[in-house]
C-alpha cells in the first residue's frame, strides 16, 4: 500500500494507523499548493479531488477521505477497532464526530480570505466539541474503550491543529491524552517520517 500526505496534514492520522496496525507500506509526500508528488506526478491523476489521504491498494485501487481510509486499515489489520458488539459503533460514531465536528471547523483558521469574526466563532464552536470529548474520554486512556482505536488517531491530529496552528487552549485531560499520545511509538515515529518531531 501507498500512503499519500503531506506533513501535519490531517493524512498524519492514517500515517499513525498503519504504523500501529504493522500492515507494510510505504508514503508519498504530496506538495498540496503544486498538486504534485514529491517525484513529480500529478497528484490529481492519483485524487481527482486534489487533497490528502490517499491510499493506492496492492491492486491499483485508489481510496480517498479520513474515515474511509481509517476503517480499511483497522479492518484490513484487525486491530484498531472492536470487531463486533457496540464498541465498534462507538468508534466509528467517535471518529465520524472528529471528522465532521472538528477537521471542518478548523477551514476558517487555514482560509486565507477568513475574517477574525470567523475565527473566533470556529474557535468557540471546536472549544465546545473539545469539551465534550474530554467528558467522553474521563480518566480513561483512550477515547473509546481501553485501547487504541482509529478514533485516537484522528483526533490526535486535531489536538495537534489545535496546539501547533491555532493556538487554542485545550481542556487538561485532553491536553494530557494528546501529550501522552505523542510519547507512544507509532505517534513519534509518524512524526518524526513527516518531520514534526520536537
Amino acid at each position: 500500500m501507498k500512503l499519500y500526505y503531506s506533513p501535519g496534514a490531517c493524512s498524519l492520522a492514517d500515517h499513525i494507523a498503519l504504523i500501529e496496525s504493522g500492515l507494510p507500506f510505504t508514503t508519498v509526500k504530496v506538495d498540496l499548493k503544486a498538486k504534485t508528488t514529491a517525484s513529480g506526478e500529478d497528484y490529481r491523476q492519483i485524487n481527482p479531488k486534489g487533497y490528502v489521504p490517499a491510499l493506492r491498494l496492492d491492486d491499483g485501487e485508489v481510496l480517498t477521505e479520513n474515515i474511509a481510509i481509517l476503517s480499511f486499515i483497522a479492518d484490513k489489520a484487525e486491530k484498531l477497532e472492536p470487531s463486533g458488539g457496540f464498541a465498534h459503533w462507538r468508534v466509528l460514531e467517535t471518529t465520524a464526530f472528529v471528522s465532521t465536528e472538528l477537521h471542518k471547523n478548523f477551514k476558517p483558521f487555514f482560509s486565507p480570505d477568513s475574517t477574525d469574526e470567523a475565527k473566533a466563532q470556529a474557535g468557540n464552536i471546536l472549544g465546545k466539541r473539545f469539551a465534550l470529548l474530554e467528558e467522553r474520554l474521563g480518566d480513561r486512556s483512550f477515547i473509546v474503550g481501553d485501547t487504541l482505536t482509529i478514533a485516537d488517531c484522528y483526533l490526535f491530529v486535531m489536538l495537534m491543529w489545535a496546539k501547533t496552528k491555532v493556538g487554542l487552549t485545550l481542556p487538561s485531560r485532553l491536553d494530557t491524552y494528546f501529550e501522552r499520545l505523542k510519547q507512544s511509538p507509532s505517534f513519534a515515529q509518524a512524526l518524526s517520517d513527516e518531520g514534526l518531531a520536537n
